[in-house]
């Protein structure tokens, strides 16, 4: 396939009053020209976020709607996920005009999934959290089976986490770093990481991990994690040093990869990589600090099989720390990824 993308800031837009809603339509216009759409297409964006917001407040209690450029087969396009407090719903009986849950015409979900190339929903006692994902028109159905954030501490604008994914012909390679403490040093020591795997192709997992070393040697280092995944073999290898939580999830199973002791970039020492098999529709998923350790989507019945764009945001409502970055990213172990 040949694309490397690089995951820029999640902005996160809170939906506690009218105003807000257009708030977040001109954030989602924005990412929409960072995309290059045309008119047309940026007004699918425009529609979709006005809605997503709209629901927020007018049946979930209020939340926030989080937007971000993602990465498709074909191209660049907007991911919008709105994340209330509301008392939940079904996504099957809402889609059809004319369904509402507050006496509206019933038109909202409808509307959002006819301007989207994505749409997927999670609903439970905690409220409702719904992805929508849109590609200009001409990209087809270009969606990557991955999903990610990066949202920095609380009262910062630069994030000292980041991730990349890299799809090769016939291999997938992804890194998370973890920059020491927050704010440009280590949001700096996260990007110099992640150009060692940007502009190289072919090494090994430990290989990426040594190169991440070197390009952080000037910085203030941090906990750093990358996984490369072959498509042809069906096996994997991970590498990691620090606190860089990292998990395959297969079904009823999850199986933790461990990282060593270190930081990248100071006091790092060389380790042969974790192997495993990469089977076919398994969640890898890896995150920083800022997300709690103790998830368990066992605990969410059918979670795992969604969107891994969906688990991310779930995991991020339920588990974030709130007092620190947070960078997360969960890829789908398929074919579909190559």
């Amino acid at each position: 396939m040949g694309l490397s993308f690089t995951g820029p800031v999640t902005r996160v837009v809170p939906v506690e009053e009218t105003t807000q809603v257009g708030q977040v339509r001109r954030e989602a216009l924005a990412l929409a020209a960072q995309a290059g759409f045309d008119a047309l297409d940026a007004g699918r964006v425009g529609l979709a976020a006005t809605e997503l917001a709209t629901n927020v407040l007018r049946h979930g209690r209020g939340g926030r709607v989080l937007l971000s450029l993602v990465q498709g087969s074909a191209g660049v396009g907007v991911e919008l996920c709105a994340v209330d407090r509301g008392p939940g719903f079904s996504l099957a009986h809402c889609l059809p005009d004319g369904y509402s849950t507050a006496g509206s015409q019933g038109q909202g979900l409808g509307a959002i999934q006819r301007q989207c190339t994505v749409l997927d929903a999670w609903s439970d006692a905690a409220g409702a959290v719904v992805l929508a994902r849109i590609f200009a028109a001409g990209a087809g159905n270009g969606d990557l089976a991955y999903g990610a954030m990066r949202i920095p501490m609380r009262h910062e604008v630069v994030c000292g986490d980041g991730w990349t994914i890299r799809w090769d012909d016939t291999r997938c390679v992804v890194a998370l770093i973890d920059g020491l403490g927050h704010g440009p040093q280590a949001g700096e020591a996260a990007m110099l990481g992640l150009s060692a795997v940007e502009d190289a192709e072919g090494p090994g997992a430990d290989a990426y991990l040594a190169r991440m070393h070197a390009r952080m040697s000037r910085t203030r280092g941090g906990a750093a994690a990358v996984c490369c995944i072959e498509s042809d073999s069906r096996q994997a290898a991970f590498a990691g040093a620090g606190n860089v939580g990292a998990t395959l999830v297969t079904g009823a199973a999850a199986r933790q990869l461990p990282s060593h002791p270190g930081i990248v970039g100071a006091n790092y020492r060389p380790a042969p990589p974790v192997r495993f098999e990469a089977r076919p529709g398994s969640l890898l998923l890896m995150h920083s600090d800022g997300l709690q350790s103790r998830w368990d989507l066992a605990r969410y019945d059918g979670l795992v099989h969604r969107h891994p764009a969906l688990v991310v945001a779930v995991l991020h409502r339920d588990f974030d720390r709130g007092r620190d970055d947070t960078g997360i990213v969960a890829l789908r172990l398929e074919a579909g990824n190559d």
